[in-house]
């Protein structure tokens, strides 16, 4: 099976890695869209434009099945993208709220980007199953581990802020609601003590299995920053190229 999945960087990556790690073998064509980074403050229309332009990709390389592996895609525009493309998809939000639900959650965490805190999709959905959410936005993160800079004491000051709202609040659960904070999990647990939920648990049931591995991966601006990301989070070395779209 062909799968095409996308973000707008490399957090997405930690789907990826996550459906090799349970020995999903097919063949993937990644796409990190960074010449648009951030998603997660950019505005419906643009998200449309480059969801559309990257689907469209993957439709003309007879993908079978287009993963967004991106929150921010998933909770704004998930139904948009399946009614208009002639394509399976799969958003990561929906999993998401199925795996939450169906456990004895009562209070949860929700970190993520700008747009996806204001979709609201999953904090309202969780709320009419008695869950009780505590969401925070975190509009600077994104960039910051796009360009490696998260060990720094600045960063991990303005981690800290994001995270207040979530000290002693008794936690069942913090969700990383974007694809790109599994990739600091260690920072974030050494400043929260709760349960980290990252996207890409459930994803890997919902693929089947296969036999050969192959892997494509394209950036549509690509710099050295990319470049230690994806080595560091595939932990091997992959053929990236940048992709004009």
């Amino acid at each position: 099976m062909k799968i095409g999945i996308f973000d707008s960087g490399v957090g997405g990556l930690t789907i990826l890695k996550e459906l090799i790690r349970k020995n999903k073998y097919h063949e993937y064509i990644y796409i990190g869209d960074t010449k648009n980074l951030p998603y997660g403050n950019s505005t419906i229309e643009n998200l449309k434009k480059y969801s559309d332009t990257i689907i469209n990709y993957f439709i003309k390389k007879r993908c079978d099945l287009v993963i967004i592996a991106c929150g921010t895609i998933s909770s704004n525009l998930s139904n948009y993208l399946k009614e208009k493309h002639k394509i399976k998809i799969i958003d990561i939000i929906t999993p998401t709220i199925d795996y939450i639900v169906n456990k004895n959650y009562k209070n949860i965490g929700l970190i993520a980007t700008n747009m996806t805190i204001q979709s609201n999709k999953i904090a309202s959905s969780l709320t009419k199953h008695n869950i009780n959410v505590i969401t925070n936005p975190a509009p600077k993160l994104v960039d910051l581990i796009e360009k490696n800079l998260m060990n720094k004491k600045e960063s991990i000051k303005i981690l800290k802020e994001y995270l207040a709202p979530f000290q002693n609040k008794n936690l069942d659960l913090l969700i990383l609601g974007c694809t790109h904070y599994p990739i600091i999990k260690k920072q974030i647990s050494s400043l929260i003590k709760t349960q980290l939920y990252d996207m890409a648990y459930p994803i890997s049931s919902l693929i089947e299995d296969g036999a050969i591995l192959k892997v494509q991966l394209y950036f549509t601006k690509l710099n050295n920053d990319i470049l230690k990301n994806v080595i560091n989070i595939l932990n091997c070395k992959y053929k990236i190229e940048e992709l004009k779209l």
